[in-house]
């Protein structure tokens, strides 16, 4: 048994926080995986800034229901679903992905939960486990799959090299100057076939 997992933000949707910095001109929102390495840095930062700011979770849904798939995306994956099962793997939240989620067709997707109060602040975040991706990937093989893996950011790369096939979608240079033996796609025809390779090398979708 074949399946595809796929990074969410920059692969099939729009960058949450890139989105809600331009909402709200707030400069430093707009580092993302694909600049911080560490999670947890990253996450820590914007809870810090949410609450200098006063801004709390509805201020971000806002921004979410605003925002649509990638062109392309919803095509792609329907035509990849029609191929073969897929599961995202991000580290995005339950409270921010519904809304992207119905507008993907509901695709099956692993992500975490953030830790809101009465009001609406964020106060924290909980991870449905450390390395998800990465785990998920080697979870998968273990029961039986064998596992195409995709994405764009540093958070994605341990499940990328886990995976038994996996590649780069829209990554940044930096990235791409330090992973330059991963296959890298620029459109959504490129990343079809960079797939449908593992089709031909044996791991039939």
């Amino acid at each position: 048994m074949k399946i595809v997992c796929l990074d969410l933000e920059g692969v099939l949707v729009p960058e949450i926080w890139i989105n809600f910095a331009e909402k709200t001109g707030i400069e430093e929102l707009r580092l993302t995986t694909r600049d911080v390495p560490d999670y947890d840095v990253l996450m820590q930062g914007r809870l810090r800034i949410l609450k200098e700011r006063g801004l709390t979770l509805p201020d971000i849904q806002e921004v979410i229901g605003s925002l649509s798939p990638l062109p392309g995306a919803l095509e792609f994956l329907d035509s990849l679903r029609a191929k073969t099962q897929v599961v995202i793997l991000s580290d995005t939240f339950t409270e921010f992905a519904q809304p992207l989620m119905r507008k993907l067709g509901w695709p099956t997707i692993f992500c975490n939960n953030l830790i809101v109060d009465a009001s609406g602040t964020i106060t924290g975040y909980h991870l449905r486990q450390k390395d998800g991706k990465y785990k998920a990937v080697k979870a998968l093989q273990s029961i039986g799959f064998t596992v195409f893996a995709a994405g764009d950011s540093y958070n994605d790369l341990t499940m990328i090299k886990a995976a038994d096939k996996g590649a780069l979608f829209r990554a940044p240079h930096r990235i791409l100057q330090e992973e330059p033996h991963l296959p890298h796609a620029v459109t959504y025809d490129e990343f079809m076939k960079i797939i449908d390779s593992f089709h031909s090398d044996g791991k039939s979708l």
